[in-house]
This record gives structure tokens, sequence and C-alpha cells, in this order.
């Protein structure tokens, strides 16, 4: 009870009238989640009777590859797939220490849930941007790079129509599906996909592949 509708009653006069029913009042908005209690039952004082959540925004726990951690930076933009629609939000705490059977580390992001489309307990696939922002990179999809013999990284080239020259690159970092690498001109035409099939017909041919 709200201290008014005490009052109220005493005010009254008439205690015979606190039956035992009352109105319970929740201290925010939300959705009831829990209510472990039956018909009936006697109820302790400070006893749980229901379980509330604000869905409105929620957390969501995802895992990144350690080796990205300095370039993850604290309100970086970040986005979560839902139902094939994106939910843009942020990244609000990085976590410590790692996962002990996957090696992942945990980070937690925000994101805003005014249609409830997300629940507790989903999986939902994560998008961050991790970087300095305005800071330009070069990219090729993963599949364009594999090691060359000598066990360095490389990428083959379209120097003309069906011709290929294979090209040693610095590989910065990796990201799913997206290499960052250094040490190829904007604008070069890239193999990317079959590239291992290249590499072994140039080799059946004798043609050398090493690049020196």
């Amino acid at each position: 009870m709200t201290p008014s509708q005490t009052r109220r009653l005493i005010d009254e006069g008439n205690i015979s009238r606190a039956d035992g029913r009352f109105t319970l009042l929740a201290p925010q908005a939300g959705t009831v989640i829990r209510d472990d209690f039956v018909l009936g039952q006697m109820v302790d004082i400070g006893e749980l009777l229901f379980e509330l959540t604000d869905e409105s925004t929620l957390w969501v726990e995802a895992r990144i590859n350690p080796q990205s951690l300095y370039q993850l930076n604290i309100d970086a933009p970040a986005r979560v797939e839902v139902d094939n629609q994106w939910i843009d939000g942020k990244v609000i705490q990085v976590h410590h220490a790692l996962d002990e059977k996957t090696r992942t580390l945990s980070i937690r992001l925000q994101i805003p849930n005014p249609d409830d489309r997300l629940h507790p307990g989903q999986f939902v696939t994560t998008r961050i941007e991790i970087g300095t922002p305005g800071e330009t990179a070069l990219t090729v999809p993963t599949e364009a790079l594999l090691r060359s013999p000598d066990g360095d990284w490389q990428v083959f080239i379209e120097e003309e129509t069906d011709e290929f020259e294979p090209l040693e690159v610095e590989l910065i970092r990796q990201l799913p599906g997206v290499a960052v690498i250094e040490g190829l001109e904007p604008g070069t035409r890239v193999v990317t996909q079959g590239t291992f099939f290249i590499q072994s017909e140039l080799a059946k041919s004798g043609f050398d592949v090493h690049n020196h």
C-alpha cells in the first residue's frame, strides 16, 4: 500500500476493512516474468512474489577475439540482427577475464528494444565497430588470402584477363569474413574465390609462385 492508502484506512476508523486484500504496486513499469506463489499461500515479510523486468532497453553479451580488444572503444557503435533486421546500439562494458573454454572476451552491448523484439536468453548476431573513428583500412575477403610456399601471406591479382600473379601482403588483423591487409594498391583486382585452385594449377604448370 502507498502511505496515502494507509492513512486513509486509519482515518476512516474501520480497521476491520483490512481483510488482507490489497493492491500490490510495482516500483517500476515492466513485464511480469515470474509469479512463484499459489492462491491461499501464507506469505512472509520480504518474500518475493513477482519478478518484473523492463525490456525497453536490454544488455547483450557478445564475445570477441581478444586480439581485437585494443581496437575496441567504449560507446563504439554496435548492431544486433533479429528476424533479418538490424537494431543499433553501443558498447557499454568490456570484461577483463577470458572464457576458459572458448578463449574469447565478453563485452556488453546496450540495445534499445521499443518493439519488444528482443527477449532474455535469446541468441542474436552482433556487429561491432572497431578502430579509431575516421580510420581507413584496406580489406579483402578472408577467402582471398592464402599462404605462399614460403609461409607468407599472399593474394592473387589479375594482371590481364584470366592471367593472375601472386603478390605477398602483410596481414594486419582478421575479422569475421574480412582481413585487413597492407601492401596492395587500392583498386587492384584481386581474386576472392578459388585462390587455392589457382595456386595449385600454377604449381602444376611449373610457374614460380614465390613472387620473388
